[in-house]
């Protein structure tokens, strides 16, 4: 029997009637279909409707997936958004207590962009908002513009700790990445630790320490490239081998995934 991993969705309007629908894009998907070896299951962003602990019961593992969306600073102390700014606060109220029980009960996690700052928000941190507006500080946005080769390409390096679980992982202390967002770590919550930082300083990988299971933050988009990027696949493999322990009832820790 495989695993089922939840991914989160957003709260979006599609058709000429701009009806509400829950959405996740199909990147998300094949990466579970084709890395994780699981089923995906998406989970709708249905704000207070969500039944939390049915979803740590019933899922093997968690995605946290990127979004257009800016999670609201009212959850984290921060000053309003700038008009026009997008908000899901149906997605935050699910994803928020989502990741809060999916830690403590060991529920594997990988976070991944605005799931890297929702995961940092929940746990007590707090957000920059517009990374590209503070001095000395890379533009990580990248252009909307209809080539995907071009939004989806590298966009700069990161380093990777030295000794973390992603320099183990990618047997390097440095590695390209792309770069889709404009918000970005400013506080880091108490537990997670720095796993890559940018150029700039900008925290790009985080992981929770001390806790029961597999819990890794990426700013960048590894599943976009994981059929052809050696790392971004590892990150997945990773993920699915802690996703098939907790299925088996083992300990889903931090492992690297064999070649």
């Amino acid at each position: 029997m495989k695993p089922l991993v939840g991914i989160s969705c957003c709260s979006k309007q599609f058709g000429i009637f701009g009806m509400p629908n829950h959405a996740a894009s199909d990147t998300y998907v094949r990466a579970t279909d084709q890395v994780v070896h699981a089923v995906p299951v998406l989970i709708p962003a249905n704000g207070d409707n969500a039944d939390i602990e049915t979803l740590i019961e019933r899922i093997d593992g968690l995605i946290l997936t990127g979004s257009r969306s800016n999670v609201q600073p009212s959850l984290y102390g921060g000053p309003p958004h700038a008009e026009g700014t997008p908000e899901d606060p149906a997605r935050d109220a699910v994803t928020l207590a989502l990741i809060r029980a999916a830690v403590a009960s060991g529920l594997p996690v990988l976070a991944i962009c605005r799931g890297l700052q929702e995961f940092n928000v929940a746990l007590g941190g707090s957000l920059h908002q517009r990374l590209q507006d503070l001095p000395d500080r890379l533009d990580h946005s990248t252009p909307i513009q209809p080539s995907a080769k071009v939004r989806q390409g590298k966009a700069h390096t990161v380093r990777l700790v030295q000794g973390g679980w992603l320099h183990r992982l990618a047997e390097t202390t440095e590695i390209p990445v792309n770069s889709l967002h404009n918000q970005g770590i400013e506080r880091l919550a108490p537990g997670l630790t720095v796993e890559a930082v940018a150029p700039d300083g900008t925290i790009e990988g985080v992981r929770a320490a001390n806790v029961p299971g597999f819990a890794v933050g990426v700013q960048w988009h590894p599943e976009y490239d994981f059929e052809t990027d050696h790392v971004s696949r590892r990150i997945f493999e990773a993920f699915g081998d802690a996703v098939r322990a907790r299925l088996a009832g083992a300990r889903p820790g931090l492992t690297v995934a064999a070649d």
